[in-house]
C-alpha cells in the first residue's frame, strides 16, 4: 500500500453468513454511504449462507450460466452492479471482501492501476504465508500454480467499490458444469483441467479459511488505520428491502438476457 491508505481511518466489518443476494444488496448500501461521508472507508469480509453463481453487471446471463446445472446444483444467481467475469461460490470455498473507499483513493490511477493498487495488500498477504502470488492485469491474482482470485469495481458519485473473491476449496468440476465460459475454456483440454487452472488456497497454505482470513486482516491493518465496526440494524433492513426489490428479481437478474 501507498501513503494514500493512511489519509482515512478504516472500519472492518465481519458479519454472519448471508443470502447471496443480501451481500450484492450491502454493497451497494455501503457505497452509498461511503459517498455520501455517512461511513468511515470500510473493508467488509463476507460469510456466504448458500451456493451462488455471481455475475457482472454487464454480462449475458445465458452466455455465463447453465441455468439447468445451476438449478440442479441447488445454486442461486444474483447479478451484481460491478464489471468483471462470474463467480461460483459455496459456503467455505472462498474467501471474499469488499472495499468502499473515497474515489480520491485511486485519484490519477488508471484503471489497471486502481486493480493493483487496492489489492495489493491481499498480496503481500499471501506472500507472508508462503503463497509466490502476484497481480495478473487486470483483474486477477495468481500464483505459480494457477489463478487464485479476481477483483471487479463499480464507481458511482465519488466512491469506489472494490470486491475480490479468493478461492480457497474450489469445487472445479461443478464450477465447469455451471459456469459456461469455464466450459468453453476448457473443453479442448478436459475438465480436470480445471483444477490447475484455479489453485485454491487451502492446498497452498494448508491452512484454515480463518487463519488466512485473519492474516489478510492482519496486513490490512499493519497499512492502514483499521478498527472494528458493525452492520447496524437501519442498514441492514436497507439491504433486506433492496435484496428483495432488485437483485432476488429477474428483472435485474435476466437484465442482459
Amino acid at each position: 500500500m501507498t501513503n494514500r491508505w493512511h489519509h482515512y481511518e478504516w472500519e472492518l466489518l465481519q458479519a454472519p453468513a448471508m443470502h447471496p443476494a443480501l451481500h450484492m444488496a450491502l454493497d451497494e448500501i455501503l457505497l452509498d454511504q461511503v459517498s455520501k461521508g455517512l461511513r468511515k472507508p470500510t473493508l467488509r469480509f463476507w460469510e456466504w449462507a448458500t451456493s451462488s453463481v455471481i455475475i457482472g453487471r454487464f454480462q449475458s446471463l445465458k452466455n455465463e450460466v447453465d441455468s439447468q446445472q445451476a438449478e440442479r446444483h441447488g445454486l442461486s444467481v444474483v447479478r451484481r452492479i460491478s464489471g468483471g467475469g462470474a463467480m461460483f461460490l459455496e459456503p467455505g470455498n472462498g474467501i471474499t471482501y469488499s472495499i468502499y473507499a473515497p474515489e480520491a483513493l485511486v485519484a490519477g490511477l488508471n484503471f489497471q492501476e486502481s486493480y493493483l493498487t487496492l489489492d495489493a495488500w491481499v498480496v503481500e498477504g499471501l506472500k507472508s504465508l508462503g503463497v509466490n502470488a502476484w497481480y495478473q492485469p487486470l483483474n486477477d491474482i495468481t500464483s505459480d500454480g494457477g489463478k487464485i482470485g479476481g477483483a471487479a469495481q463499480a464507481r458511482r458519485n465519488k466512491a469506489v467499490l472494490h470486491h475480490t473473491m479468493l478461492a480457497y476449496d474450489m469445487d472445479a468440476d461443478k464450477m465447469v458444469q455451471v459456469l459456461r465460459i469455464g466450459q468453453e475454456k476448457l473443453s479442448d483440454k478436459g475438465t480436470t483441467s480445471a483444477k490447475k487452472r484455479v489453485d485454491p488456497l487451502r492446498r497452498q497454505t494448508g491452512l484454515s479459511r480463518e487463519e488466512i482470513s485473519q492474516r489478510l486482516v492482519q496486513q490490512f491493518a499493519q497499512s492502514a488505520p483499521l478498527s472494528s465496526g458493525v452492520l447496524d440494524a437501519a442498514t441492514l433492513q436497507a439491504a433486506a428491502d433492496l435484496a428483495q426489490s432488485k437483485y432476488q428479481s429477474l428483472e435485474w437478474t435476466a437484465l442482459v438476457p
